[in-house]
């Protein structure tokens, strides 16, 4: 790899530490290609990515940046998991890891949080951001469900009365 590829490598990484809501950092030594692929399908399909990259130019692309704290978790065969989302990324490597004994979380970035494996853990847990809205907006259309069937039970009833006296009468 000469210069003007790694001063790319170095610029495409800077952005992924940027841009990204969550960095999570693993040792994938001794996995196979097809793990490997599994991963990153797995993590495609949540919106996330998986780089490989040399640890020494993702530690140059790390300074100046808010997560500037993984630096020290770039040993040995590193992987790095991110994606937007802020929860994604952790999610997919969190249930990869149960599942691949030779995939292990060293850690992450949260923004300009650091995050240790159980902090890796605790944002898996999370809510995703569509799960959220979700909650966001059945919370917002339950007080007007709730006005709604408000509104319309007295007609409700009285239409039941009346069904009930027209059916003694026709008895």
């Amino acid at each position: 790899m000469d210069r003007a590829q790694k001063e790319k490598v170095v610029e495409e990484l800077g952005q992924i530490f940027e841009s990204s809501g969550v960095v999570v950092v693993a040792h994938y030594e001794g996995m196979t290609v097809a793990q490997m692929q599994g991963l990153r399908a797995q993590m495609r399909d949540a919106g996330g990515s998986v780089r490989v990259a040399k640890n020494r130019l993702a530690k140059i692309a790390l300074e100046g940046q808010p997560c500037a704290s993984l630096a020290d978790l770039l040993t040995g065969m590193t992987v790095l998991a991110y994606s937007e989302d802020p929860v994604a990324a952790a999610k997919v490597a969190d249930a990869y890891a149960k599942t691949n004994d030779k995939f292990v979380i060293l850690g992450g970035a949260m923004g300009s949080s650091a995050l240790d494996p159980a902090g890796v853990k605790a944002v898996a847990a999370m809510p995703s951001r569509e799960e959220l809205i979700a909650q966001i907006a059945s919370c917002l259309g339950a007080p007007a469900s709730a006005i709604a069937g408000a509104i319309g039970a007295p007609g409700s009833n009285i239409a039941g009365i009346l069904s009930t006296i027209e059916e003694r009468e026709a008895a």
